[in-house]
């Protein structure tokens, strides 16, 4: 993924960075990645029974947020997963994370500027067969199948709907600290590369209708959702 697939779907308020010498999931014990060193004792200590592969991004990704959050003026310092496995960002903050198979990347604002902020990337192939109807609604299966017959080709319309609701999560649970169900948001993906995610659920702090965008390249697939403070 290269700097302007994921710098396109975020507004310049964000500041961001990314990496794409993430471990590869295919090798089950890889030498420890050169993030692991920067770890701070706090978080070597969280992460201390991971598998190699799970350490390692841990510490890539993290790597990424500090970058992040210091072209926002912040010293570098630990960032803890909370009861969710979200990032505990420094006071005034909003970002996310995300990482899959061989790349990683976070992204931080001031909560003066964004009251939201999710990204989420994934490897560019379809879901499964059985994950399909778990994570969709009846109405996002028919504009998948239409997409697939319209749109153009090269691009997992199933796929890039998970990320899209991985990022709508992402934005909505550090503002309500529940959990939101596949099946409590439904996404309207638009071939130009933007999409729209209706909650359906009490939205808190949040808009009814979230805005997205997204893009593909490099073999990843990357959706991201930023939501002003207004």
């Amino acid at each position: 993924m290269g700097a302007a697939l994921i710098s396109g779907l975020l507004p310049e308020v964000v500041r961001w960075a990314e990496s794409a010498t993430a471990p590869s999931r295919r090798i089950p014990e890889p030498p420890p990645h050169p993030a692991e060193a920067l770890l701070f004792p706090e978080e070597l200590e969280h992460a201390a029974r991971f598998a190699p592969v799970r350490r390692a991004e841990f510490a890539a990704v993290r790597a990424c947020a500090r970058a992040a959050l210091g072209e926002l003026g912040f010293a570098p310092g630990p960032i803890l997963p909370g009861p969710r496995r979200e990032p505990i960002w420094p006071e005034g903050v909003s970002g996310s994370m995300t990482h899959c198979e061989g790349y990683c990347a976070a992204a931080v604002a001031l909560s003066v500027d964004l009251l939201g902020l999710g990204i989420d990337a994934e490897v560019n192939r379809s879901l499964p067969g059985d994950v399909l109807g778990y994570v969709t609604r009846p109405a996002e299966r028919t504009m998948l199948a239409d997409l697939a017959r319209r749109a153009p080709i090269g691009v997992p319309w199933d796929t890039l709907l998970f990320s899209a609701k991985e990022s709508v999560y992402k934005t909505w649970f550090p503002l309500t600290r529940s959990w939101l169900g596949f099946e409590e948001a439904e996404v309207v993906l638009d071939p130009g590369g933007t999409f729209t995610a209706r909650l359906l659920v009490p939205a808190g702090p949040l808009p009814e209708l979230l805005h997205g965008r997204w893009a593909a390249g490099g073999g990843l697939v990357a959706t991201a959702v930023a939501v002003p403070n207004r």
